[in-house]
This record gives structure tokens, C-alpha cells and sequence, in this order.
């Protein structure tokens, strides 16, 4: 732990948090834990020269400017010194975007204000930290960036409240025209049917349902109404999954899976693509099916195979191909500013049982081959997940903005 007590405290929370969940023997880490949060640290001469340091850069004014909350340090800022995250307290039901900064306070702590924001709170968490908590009772968009002596909190709304005088800017926030949309998101598999296994022995359904968290996210933080099929380790049937999107009256259906292929190929094949519901034959567009569908055999019994799709007409199936093109590209270029050997495997057509009765666009994105080295690491890693959920949100608002340009 470098000798940072907060990271280790934290570290112990998690550790006694999830273990309980898991019903695992954490007793010696929750004494320990116990006996730190009631106990004062005792440092050795080493350490509290390493602390003095730290806590060196001293907070001298914070002010709002242009809509953002500044914090001005007398010294340059490291960026090993912020560490900033975002939690959900259910028992207080408030979203918490939480930061800490190593430095201290010249005054005492501040509770600031800002219309639209519940509670915004500055303090000196310990010796060594600032924490900046902001909250809501529901989600807010948070973004910082760091100077050499300051750090500029952007939240929410122009409109701030701040010792009793309110300031209005100007400059309006663009109405959403598509705030209203109503999403459902389909991870793929779950339960008893892992999917694919990968790579190390990666599963499928254990991938695709991160990176559907982390689209949710997104998208409810872009005031999206998001709904998901399965938000656990369950076994959904394919035909409930369209079903429950039509229950819910969505506007469109991302089903979200990870592509496989046999070891002898594994190495060589790679690349994202997206699939849209089709009479489609092609022997690529089959293969890929036959992996996707093979889950649930009942429905494929209850669709009839493929004598059903030859009932399919084209209701849906032009908004899902311009919906697959939405997200195909912006995913790609939202995986090529950060990664290299990212490839387009194309958008293509093909008989996925889990779009067939969806009553709107639904399309099948297959996020990557978990067969591959290098591409099942990256689908294992949460900053790649969230690069890629990131590619298919910007997809999904760029597919609505099309919609009302062309009003198809």
C-alpha cells in the first residue's frame, strides 16, 4: 500500500464488504479493520517525513468561475494526488462522486451549494486528505481536469447557489430532443449458459454483462431511460428478452454478446461487428447464429428453425441496419483513439433469434472474439469496457439524431 493508510482502509472495507456477500471467513480483516477506524495510527520518524510530504500543497481559495468549482494549491499538483471515484449509497439513496486529494485545508470544512445538486461537501477527511463529496438523488454528469495549481470541477447545471447569492450564466443547456427514448440492453447469456469461453478460460456471459452495466451508465447519465434484461449471473430464455423490451415500449434493443472461434484460428481472428435480424444465409452470418442461438433450444423449436424465417417482411429491419451502422462506427472510433490493432469486422445480416418479435430496431453487437489473446485481455479489463460502452452510447445518440434528420 505504499504506505497510504486511506488505500488500505479502503482495501479493507472491500475486502469484509464483498466477503460477506460471498459468505467467506473474513473475521481477521474485519477486526483489523475494526480496530484502525478506532484507533490512532502510530507513524515511524520514515513515515511521517513520507506523510509531511504529501500533505505539503496546502488548498488556498475556492471559489465558482464560469460554472465550475476551482480549488487553488499554493504548489503544482501531482497526478498520483487525486484520486477521484463515484459510488451508489442505497441506504441514503444518493449518488456520490467522491474526490481525494492529498493536501490540507487553511480553513475549516465548507458545505457549497449549487441548484440541482443535493449536497456538495469539502473537509479534511485526515492529516493527509481533502475529500470533496458532491451528491444527488440521482445521477449527475461529473468531470475534472487538473492545472499545475488547480484542479476545475465541472457539475451538472450553470445555475449555482454559493453563501446565499445566486449567480445565472447565460448559457443554456441544449434541450435534449432524445431524453425521452427508452433503451433496453441485452447481455447475452447468463446462468447455467456461460456463452462462450475464451481465452485464460474467459466467459462470455461474465464479459458482456460489464460492459452492459457500464452502457446503462452512460446512457442514464445522458438522461436515457435504460431498462436491462438481466443485471446478474441469471438464465434469461431468448424470446422473454424481446418480450420484455416489448413490455417495456422501447425504442430500440442492443442485445450485447462476445464472438468465439476454434484455438486453431484464434490467434488470427479478431475485430467488432455488429449484427441486424435477417433472412440472411451467408455462411459467416450462419456460423456466428448457430454459436448465439444454440443457448436455448426450446425457442429455436418455438420459431420454427428456418422455415420461420421465411415469414420475416421488412418491418424494422431498415432502422436496425442504419442502427447497426450507428454503433459500429462509433464504437471503432471510439476503441482507435486509445488502442491499436482495433478492426472493423463490418456490419452484416444475419438469423439471431434474440431480435426475432423485438417491435423495434434490435440489433446484436458482437464486442470482440473472447477467443483471441489480445482482444479477450482487453474485454477482461474495465478501462476497455468502458471505452467500448462509451463507442456505443455516442452510437445510439448518433442513430437518434439521424432519426429525426431523415424521420425514418
Amino acid at each position: 500500500m505504499n504506505n497510504n493508510n486511506w488505500l488500505r482502509l479502503k482495501s479493507l472495507r472491500g475486502i469484509t464488504r464483498t466477503g460477506k456477500k460471498l459468505h467467506i471467513d473474513v473475521s481477521v480483516y474485519a477486526k483489523e479493520l475494526s480496530k484502525s477506524l478506532h484507533t490512532k495510527k502510530r507513524y515511524s520518524a520514515k513515515q511521517r517525513t513520507k506523510i509531511k510530504i504529501k500533505s505539503s500543497h496546502k488548498l488556498q481559495s475556492i471559489l465558482w468561475k464560469n460554472g465550475n468549482l476551482e480549488l487553488l494549491f499554493d504548489k503544482k499538483l501531482q497526478n498520483n494526488q487525486i484520486n477521484y471515484y463515484n459510488k451508489y449509497d442505497a441506504k441514503r439513496k444518493m449518488y456520490q462522486y467522491i474526490f481525494n486529494i492529498h493536501a490540507s485545508m487553511l480553513t475549516k470544512s465548507q458545505t457549497l451549494r449549487k441548484k440541482g445538486v443535493s449536497n456538495i461537501k469539502l473537509s479534511q477527511y485526515n492529516p493527509n486528505m481533502l475529500r470533496l463529496v458532491i451528491e444527488n438523488s440521482s445521477p449527475i454528469k461529473v468531470r475534472f481536469s487538473k492545472k499545475p495549481t488547480k484542479i476545475i470541477v465541472r457539475i451538472g447545471s450553470n445555475k449555482i447557489i454559493h453563501n446565499s447569492v445566486q449567480y445565472q450564466h447565460r448559457s443554456k443547456t441544449p434541450t435534449r430532443i432524445d431524453r425521452d427514448k427508452i433503451i433496453v440492453i441485452d447481455p447475452g447469456h447468463g446462468g447455467k449458459d456461460p456463452g462462450a469461453i475464451g481465452y485464460r478460460g474467459y466467459k462470455e456471459k461474465n464479459v458482456v454483462l460489464a460492459i452492459g452495466k457500464e452502457l446503462r451508465n452512460i446512457l442514464k447519465a445522458r438522461g436515457y431511460k435504460v431498462y436491462m434484461t438481466r443485471d446478474g449471473d441469471y438464465f434469461v430464455k431468448l424470446r422473454n428478452r424481446t418480450k420484455f423490451a416489448n413490455r417495456k415500449n422501447a425504442d430500440i434493443f442492443i442485445s450485447i454478446h462476445a464472438n468465439a472461434v476454434s484455438k486453431h484460428d484464434a490467434k488470427k481472428t479478431y475485430g467488432l461487428e455488429t449484427y441486424y435480424l435477417s433472412k440472411s444465409r451467408s455462411s459467416r452470418a450462419k456460423r456466428v447464429a448457430a454459436i448465439e442461438n444454440s443457448s436455448d433450444l426450446i425457442d429455436m423449436n418455438y420459431y420454427g428453425k428456418e422455415s420461420f424465417l421465411n415469414t420475416l417482411n421488412s418491418h424494422n429491419i431498415i432502422a436496425a441496419n442504419k442502427l447497426a451502422i450507428d454503433l459500429q462506427r462509433s464504437t471503432l472510433a471510439s476503441l482507435k483513439k486509445r488502442y491499436k490493432y482495433v478492426k472493423d469486422a463490418g456490419v452484416r445480416e444475419g438469423p439471431f433469434w434474440v431480435l426475432v418479435g423485438a417491435q423495434m430496431p434490435a440489433v446484436l453487437v458482437e464486442t470482440g472474439f473472447i477467443t483471441n489473446p489480445r482482444e479477450a485481455k482487453r474485454l477482461e479489463n474495465r478501462t476497455y469496457q468502458k471505452t467500448l460502452a462509451r463507442g456505443l452510447a455516442d452510437g445510439v445518440q448518433r442513430y437518434f439524431i439521424n432519426c429525426r434528420k431523415s424521420r425514418y
